[in-house]
C-alpha cells in the first residue's frame, strides 16, 4: 500500500516524531489532499502542549494548508482531482441545524471539528478532510507563500471587514507581528486610515510600507489617548497576547467604535462607563468558514497582499515549531512540501 509522512505528537509536551504511515481513503464527504505546504502556527502547540480539553493522541498538527486534491470520497459533488484546495482551522459542518441554516456553521451543532486538534492536520504529506471544510484555491497564488493565510489572513481579513469601519474610517492595527502584518495590509487595501500601534519604533519603517498612514510607539505614548487625538478609532483590531497592553488601548475607541479581539488573552478588562459613554463594545472574533477563506485568497490575490515567511522542509518541523514559538520569526513560519 502506498505510503504518507506525517509529524506526529504522540502525548501533551512530546516532540513532533517523524512517521510513516499507509495513505487513508477519504470517506463519505471527504477529500485526500496531497499537501503542498502547512503554514506553523501559535494555536498549533494547543495539540502539541495538551492545551485543550479531550485532545485523542496521536495526533498531527497543522491547520494552515494548501495542496492538491488526490481523492474524493462519496457524495462530494463540485470537485476533482487535481483541484487547489485549502484547509484551515475550520473543521467543517452539517450544513442543515439551526446554525448552519442561520448562516453560523462556524457553531455547528453537530460538527465540532479543528483541523490539527480533533483530526489529524497538515504536518503530513496527505491530509483528509471534510468537504464542507475546504476551501478552493486561485491557481494564481504560491502555495508556500500563501499558507498563512488559511489562519493569519483569514482571521484578521474576516474580522476587519465585519468591524464595521467602511472607506476612510480610522482603524488602528494593535501590533505588528505575525497577524498585524497581515491586519495592516488587508485594512489599507480596505480602504480604512489604517494607524500600525507597536511597541518601540523598530517596526514604523515596515508598517507604513505595508500600507499604514500613522504609526503610534505604545511604549513612548499613551496608545488610547494618540487615537483618542486622532479622532478615535471606528475600529481597533487587538492582535497582540498581552492582556494588558489590549486594556490599554481600549479607551482609543471613538463613537461606536469596535474593539476587534484577536489575540488570545485569557480574562480581559474594559472600562464599562468609557464603553457606555461612546456606545462602543468588545467582540471576539472567530477565523471563518471555507467560504471566507475564499474570499481572503481572493482578496489578497487581487490586491497583492502578502504573507512575510520564514520556509522550513517539511523534515524540519520541529525545528520550524521551536523557531515559531521562539517569537522570532518574522513573521510567519511555513513547511514546505516535496512535491
Amino acid at each position: 500500500m502506498a505510503k504518507m509522512r506525517a509529524m506526529v505528537v504522540y502525548k501533551a509536551g512530546g516532540p513532533l516524531v517523524a512517521e510513516e504511515r499507509d495513505i487513508p481513503a477519504p470517506g463519505d464527504e471527504e477529500l485526500r489532499i496531497r499537501v503542498q505546504a502547512c503554514g506553523v502556527c501559535h494555536s498549533d502547540s494547543l495539540t502539541v502542549q495538551g492545551l485543550m480539553p479531550g485532545i485523542q493522541y496521536p495526533r498531527v498538527p497543522g491547520h494552515e494548508v494548501i495542496g492538491a486534491v488526490d481523492a474524493i470520497g462519496a457524495g462530494v459533488q463540485g470537485w476533482s482531482v487535481g483541484a487547489r484546495a485549502g484547509v484551515g482551522w475550520f473543521g467543517g459542518s452539517c450544513g442543515y441545524c439551526g446554525r448552519c441554516r442561520r448562516d453560523d456553521a462556524f457553531a455547528c451543532e453537530n460538527v465540532h471539528a479543528v483541523t490539527g486538534l480533533t483530526r489529524d492536520g497538515g504536518y503530513a504529506t496527505h491530509v483528509i478532510a471534510h468537504v464542507s471544510a475546504v476551501a478552493h484555491v486561485p491557481d494564481d497564488l504560491d502555495a508556500i507563500e500563501s499558507a498563512p493565510l488559511l489562519c493569519a489572513g483569514i482571521t484578521t481579513f474576516n474580522a476587519l471587514r465585519h468591524s464595521g469601519a467602511g472607506p476612510g474610517d480610522l482603524v488602528a492595527v494593535h501590533g505588528v507581528g505575525g497577524l498585524g502584518h497581515l491586519g495592516v495590509q488587508f485594512a489599507a487595501r480596505q480602504g480604512f486610515r489604517t494607524v500600525a500601534v507597536n511597541r518601540g519604533r523598530d517596526k514604523e519603517e515596515l508598517a507604513r510600507r505595508l500600507g499604514a498612514s500613522d504609526y503610534i510607539d505604545s511604549a513612548a505614548e499613551d496608545p488610547a489617548k494618540a487615537l483618542t487625538a486622532m479622532g478615535g478609532a471606528k475600529a481597533i483590531l487587538a492582535t497582540v497576547t498581552d492582556g494588558k497592553a489590549m486594556q490599554a488601548i481600549a479607551g482609543g475607541l471613538g463613537p461606536n467604535g469596535v474593539l476587534m479581539v484577536i489575540g488570545a488573552v485569557g480574562p480581559l478588562t474594559v472600562n464599562s462607563l468609557d464603553l457606555l459613554q461612546k456606545r462602543a463594545s468588545v467582540r471576539g472574533w472567530y477565523s471563518g468558514i471555507a467560504r471566507d477563506s475564499e474570499d481572503t485568497l481572493q482578496f489578497s490575490l487581487r490586491n497583492k497582499v502578502a504573507s512575510m515567511n520564514e520556509i522550513y522542509p517539511f523534515e524540519k518541523a520541529q525545528e520550524a515549531y521551536q523557531r515559531m514559538m521562539s517569537g522570532e520569526a518574522r513573521f510567519r513560519v511555513v513547511l514546505k512540501m516535496d512535491v
